[in-house]
This record gives structure tokens, C-alpha cells and sequence, in this order.
């Protein structure tokens, strides 16, 4: 029935009645069972299908993650976004998605975190519901951690964008990797000794990839070891807050540690294969030129496995 309202006459008909107006129809009365135990299950299907595969699953899941860092805030909340999967044998037709996303929840719920135990718990967990021997597990996360402008010490948050891959089989230690995206400062070497006053810098991107050791976990400080071989390395690492005494100190310190993109990358390199925890690494930096419209580029791919 159509029902008139108290504004202006208008005259609205049920909603019932609107939703068919825009085209909504009665349910289809099919013939296909809807209880669970009545239906078929074409993913468990058991024929030859040509191939194993060594990974299928899902990817660009956003889920909650608790982050762990030696720097303040020590714990905090932020949003992961996974990608979760396994092998399949080549007996089995396909794996149920669904169990996955069953999975990272109940691990939601026992408080996952980015510390390394709980990842390789979960990429484990991934396994076992699929009944394969193999699962993957690689997450992407913003990890933001407390800086002090270096003169007045106003604090902010600066922020780096971390990732970590499990690499889990049944009967072998886990494989593990993690990176970490750094923004720093660069200024040019070649700029300060050709000119009589000044020099041009730019804004820098660091990213490290690494590889742990077979059958060994990082270290849970591993965040903040890539974070200080980047910035470390740097013309100066960057500040949310800056006051005037703390620029003049950035400006300087940048003068005076002058760095080339190869520089960069070589020096962060050299901090890596210091660390015994480290089996292979990769460093690219990309500085953003303020003298050109494009960018300058380099990169070290180094493993240490055949080093003493």
C-alpha cells in the first residue's frame, strides 16, 4: 500500500513495494539442495589434473596485526595485508579458500603479532588445515616509530613500511625473509665540490630485502637493525618535527656526509654483511632529483652462502 507523508504530499509506496519498483524479484525456487551435506564438494574432487601447484590461495587480505618494535610505541595495532598460501598435489582439483580466512581470524583472536613465532605458527596452521606440505605466508605493514627532532627534541612518529615471508614445509625449518622501505636524505657529492656555495639533495628511498639462515629465526630486533643501516648511512635521516635550530643541524649534518646513490647502496650493503644473521641481501635506492625530472637508481644483490 502506498502511504502518504506529512511533507509536501508526497506519497512514497512501501518499501516492499520500492525495492520491486527498481527491480528487486521473488527468490528463484531452484531444485539444488541448500544444506551443506547435501552439496557438492567440486574442490575436493580426486582425478589426475596434469600438475602440482606450488602455490594457491588468496592475496591483498587486510586484516589487523599487532606490531612489536624495540622502539617506542613498543605495541601497537595496525593493518596487515597478507597474502596466505599452499601447495597442491596434483590428485586434488582445489583447496578451500575459505579456511584460510578461518584461520587468520582465529589467529586475530589469539593476538597475532609481526614476531616472527607467531607468522610461522600461523603459515604451519595454513598447512595442516589443507592437509598439504607446504604453505606461504608473506604480510606487508606499516610500522610507525617514535622520532626526536635532534636539537629541541620534539618528538612525532616517523613511519617505514615493513614485510615478512614464511616459507613453511613439513619435516624442514622455516624460511624466512623481511624488508623494510626507508625515506632518507641525500645530497650530492658532485653538487657541493663544484660549487661555490650550496648543494642540492633529495629525498632518497631505501628498500631492503633479507634472507635469513636456513633453520634459524631473525632476531626480534630486526626492524630497527634495517632501519639503522639505512639511516645510519645516510646524508640525514628524516624528522616529523623540525624547529629552527633542529633544520639548521639536519642542513649541515646533510653537508657534511655527502652521499651518491652508489654510496648508499654500498654502505648500507657493507652494514648487512656484518650481521651473521643475514644469509642474502638486497639493497635499491632511488633518490627523487631536485635538479631533474628523472630519478637516479642503484642496486646490490649479494649472498653471503658462499662467503667463509
Amino acid at each position: 500500500m502506498s502511504k502518504r507523508l506529512t511533507s509536501d504530499s508526497l506519497v512514497l509506496p512501501d518499501k516492499a513495494e520500492r525495492l520491486r519498483l527498481f527491480g528487486s524479484v521473488d527468490p528463484v525456487q531452484g531444485a539444488k539442495p541448500v544444506r551443506k551435506e547435501d552439496m557438492q564438494d567440486l574442490q575436493n574432487s580426486k582425478n589426475d589434473f596434469l600438475f602440482e601447484l606450488q602455490q594457491v590461495g588468496i592475496s591483498n587480505v587486510k586484516y589487523p596485526l599487532n606490531v612489536i618494535s624495540a622502539k617506542d610505541p613498543e605495541k601497537w595495532s595496525t593493518i596487515g595485508t597478507f597474502r596466505l598460501t599452499t601447495s597442491l598435489d596434483r590428485e586434488s582439483k582445489g583447496i578451500n579458500m575459505s579456511r584460510l580466512m578461518e584461520q587468520l581470524h582465529s589467529s586475530y583472536l589469539e593476538g597475532l603479532s609481526d614476531r616472527l613465532p607467531d607468522l610461522v605458527e600461523l603459515t604451519r596452521q595454513l598447512a595442516e588445515q589443507m592437509n598439504q606440505p607446504k604453505a606461504e605466508l608473506k604480510v606487508t605493514y606499516p610500522w610507525f616509530y617514535e622520532r626526536a627532532a635532534p636539537v629541541t627534541g620534539l618528538p612525532g612518529l616517523n613511519h617505514s613500511l615493513a614485510s615478512i615471508t614464511v616459507g613453511w614445509e613439513a619435516g624442514k625449518s622455516p624460511v624466512i625473509g623481511a624488508g623494510l622501505d626507508i625515506q632518507i636524505t641525500t645530497l650530492c657529492p658532485c653538487s657541493k665540490e663544484i660549487s661555490e656555495y650550496s648543494a642540492h639533495n633529495q629525498r632518497g628511498m631505501l628498500r631492503i630485502h633479507i634472507d635469513g639462515k636456513r633453520g634459524e629465526l631473525l632476531p626480534g630486533y630486526w626492524k630497527e637493525e634495517l632501519l639503522n643501516a639505512a639511516e645510519s648511512n645516510a646524508s640525514s635521516c628524516l624528522y616529523p618535527v623540525l624547529k629552527r635550530p633542529d633544520e639548521k643541524r639536519v642542513t649541515e649534518h646533510a653537508y657534511e656526509n655527502p652521499r651518491f646513490v652508489e654510496d648508499m647502496v654500498r654502505l648500507v650493503a657493507a652494514d648487512l654483511y656484518e650481521k651473521h644473521w643475514i644469509r642474502k641481501f638486497q639493497v635499491d635506492c632511488r633518490n627523487e632529483e631536485s635538479i631533474h625530472q628523472h630519478d637516479a637508481v642503484a642496486c646490490i644483490v649479494y649472498d653471503k652462502s658462499g662467503t667463509p
